[in-house]
């Protein structure tokens, strides 16, 4: 048996599963921009310090450079407590003016726009600003550098929380989503469980097809199961019509069997005994007979159900093949059995099928048509088709009883042994391939013309 999986399960794990690849890969990309903002952030205020100092250096009367250091440039350096600020300044030929001389400076290019860089001072991980500049006396200029470094607990702090938080938003997003897949799939589960309650409430004879209302993804699953529900029912009734019709057409014929091996049985002299031996022989042939036809009916009706294999078939070779096959039995109840039609003319048939309709008719004509009589197997073309005719110049069927024929077990006002099941079977196998029978007189008003006509095919 297939191991069973929660639909709801399989699709919450999808959804969680691709929501931590696509948030891992989000929470990477926020990072990467938290890291960018928070340098961004801090490098402006870096170089807005480093400026602010650069403008306040001045050349003393011998001309050396001085520069008086606004605390208040470092003090919006140093909003965060944990953080600490250095500076140094750096005059030619790269004499420390003030500050720590340790500090490490990034390259600036002379009155070009500030530098970054990141590095190590003290053993303490820092940001470094570097901005060149020159005092001018108006006659000199002395080039100078303004470095200013700041720890990085401040950038490094902000960088968390901007990804703490995004991770936070996306851990609800994912729990949110997971319980809205939880609570949809579950609502569009309701149909698939009224579908299975409709179907187990039916009781075990009820095959009519399922009306339930499913979703469309589904509509297709339910035809599935209509269609074998149809194809089940096709099947039962032919069982139950097979079975039916069995014990109802072989309990005459088995009685019969019975009583004369009875009578046998009893018999005070052979010749007695034969005749009842006789008597039940026939009685078992047409018990033979009979479940022959029914084989053949139940045959019928399951092609009927799942659609008939049609080939392509020579009609005209067809019949003639099957007609030679008839002749020595036609020849020993007195009868002419001949054959007319030149072909090829091809239809779409089933060969086991069509035989079995044709061996009907020819049978049918032999046995009722009388010693002497005149059967002739016709293939032609006709205006609505191929036709396929068996025509006898026998006793033939009156106009009135022509419709009744075609029914299952009528067998009409004759003495002639049968179940009156041959033409009915002839009509519904000439169905199965879009063809109908007809039953007309036969030439000059005598006999019977049993015709099947076929659709030509493209």
């Amino acid at each position: 048996m297939p191991t069973s999986y929660s639909l709801r399960r399989r699709l919450l794990a999808w959804l969680l599963i691709a929501t931590a690849v696509l948030g891992t890969a989000a929470l990477i990309d926020t990072w990467r921009e938290a890291v960018r903002t928070a340098n961004a952030l801090a490098d402006r205020v870096l170089a807005g310090s480093a400026l602010v100092i650069a403008e306040r250096a001045a050349l003393a009367e011998d001309g050396r450079l001085t520069i008086d250091i606004p605390y208040g440039a470092l003090e919006m350096l140093s909003s965060a407590a944990q953080d600490r600020v250095f500076y140094r300044v750096d005059g030619p030929p790269r004499q420390i003016v003030t500050g720590y001389a340790d500090l490490p400076v990034a390259a600036a290019a002379q009155g070009g726009a500030p530098a970054f860089a990141d590095g190590l001072f003290r053993g303490v991980p820092v940001r470094v600003a570097s901005l060149a500049r020159a005092a001018s006396t108006g006659i000199d200029e002395v080039p100078f550098v303004v470095t200013v470094a700041e720890t990085t607990h401040a950038r490094e702090q902000l960088t968390r929380q901007i990804l703490l938080r995004s991770a936070l938003r996306l851990a609800g997003m994912i729990a949110g989503a997971a319980l809205i897949v939880w609570v949809a799939v579950t609502l569009s589960l309701q149909p698939l469980y009224r579908l299975g309650e409709a179907i187990a409430e039916r009781s075990p004879d009820d095959l009519s097809p399922v009306e339930t209302a499913v979703p469309s993804e589904v509509r297709g699953l339910v035809e599935t199961v209509n269609s074998f529900m149809r194809r089940l029912k096709s099947a039962l009734d032919g069982l139950r019509n097979f079975t039916g019709n069995a014990g109802h057409q072989l309990r005459t014929p088995l009685t019969v069997v019975r009583t004369q091996l009875a009578l046998a049985g009893r018999a005070a002299t052979l010749a007695e005994a034969q005749a009842a031996a006789a008597k039940g022989d026939a009685a078992l042939a047409h018990a033979d007979r009979i479940l022959t036809q029914l084989l053949l009916l139940a045959k019928v009706e399951a092609a009927g159900s799942s659609g008939p294999v049609t080939l392509p078939l020579d009609l005209a070779a067809f019949a003639r093949d099957l007609t030679a096959e008839h002749i020595p039995a036609a020849a020993e109840s007195g009868i002419d059995l001949g054959f007319e039609g030149q072909g090829p003319l091809a239809i779409l048939a089933e060969p086991l099928l069509l035989g079995e309709a044709l061996r009907n008719l020819i049978s049918n004509a032999i046995l009722h048509a009388g010693r002497g009589a005149v059967v002739t197997v016709r293939v032609q073309l006709r205006p609505e088709g191929a036709a396929l005719e068996v025509e006898d110049n026998g006793p033939g069927i009156p106009p009135a009883a022509r419709a009744a024929a075609v029914s299952r077990f009528a067998r009409g006002d004759t003495q002639e042994p049968g179940m009156g099941l041959g033409l009915p079977v002839v009509e519904e196998i000439a169905a199965l391939f879009g063809g109908r029978l007809l039953l007309t007189e036969g030439s000059g008003g005598r006999g019977l013309l049993a015709r099947m006509v076929f659709p030509m095919p493209p």
